[in-house]
């Protein structure tokens, strides 16, 4: 696990913590030497601190991003700054942390990711292996999106907005209803659900604010086109 963050005190309690939780850390303190750790190993997930020396930890998953690569992203950010919180989830982050956090809290949300990315291949529906509509297509083994015969790059929480959707075509899924699928332990879609909708929406609708495929029902909740 890549952990990027420059103050030494939340750092020695970040790896106290993971470590204890099993987890193996990578330490940076720059935006250079998360990039070189990258660049040696591919982690399981990143932590990032948006706040540091050389930039940015939403340099860093920027370009992973940009480079096709769905790794779990967890952006840590300073209380007060919706900017930065925004903008993460925009990128393409999977969750966010606001400073000061309880590491505990921290720990059961890496816990949470990891276990929804690893759900990518025993995800399941009546279509079997894959699912299309119109030029929608939905691998549920290899959890590859494509439209238009083009990837769609889905971070961990896109796509298993998809594929809670694509289970039942057609089906109205309350606010409520979604929220409760996705929470898998932890509290935090009730503040993001909206914005993942919006990503997922950008990254495979043809005109993101005329939906096809993606569909509000108002006063409802969403669906997936039948």
């Amino acid at each position: 696990m890549l952990v990027l963050e420059d103050e030494p005190r939340i750092v020695e309690v970040l790896e106290s913590y993971l470590r204890a939780g099993g987890f193996e850390t990578t330490l940076c303190s720059t935006v250079e030497e998360a990039f070189a750790a990258l660049h040696r190993s591919q982690p399981d997930l990143m932590i990032l601190d948006v706040s540091l020396p050389d930039g940015s930890g939403l340099d860093v998953l920027r370009e992973t991003r940009s480079s096709g690569s769905l790794l779990p992203a967890i952006v840590l950010t300073a209380r007060g700054e919706e900017s930065d919180r925004i903008v993460g989830l925009e990128l393409g982050a999977d969750d966010y942390v606001t400073k000061p956090f309880s590491p505990r809290e921290l720990l059961a949300r890496v816990r949470a990711l990891l276990r929804r990315v690893d759900e990518r291949s025993a995800v399941r529906n009546d279509a079997g292996r894959s699912l299309r509509i119109g030029e929608l297509e939905i691998d549920q083994i290899t959890h590859e999106v494509r439209i238009d015969g083009k990837r769609a790059n889905l971070t961990a929480t896109e796509f298993r907005i998809l594929a809670i959707l694509a289970g039942n075509p057609g089906e109205v899924f309350t606010r409520a209803r979604l929220l409760d699928r996705l929470r898998d332990g932890g509290n935090i879609y009730e503040r993001t659900l909206d914005r993942h909708i919006n990503n997922l929406r950008r990254k495979i609708e043809r005109d993101s604010h005329d939906p096809a495929y993606v569909l509000t029902v108002y006063g409802v909740g969403y669906k997936l086109k039948s």
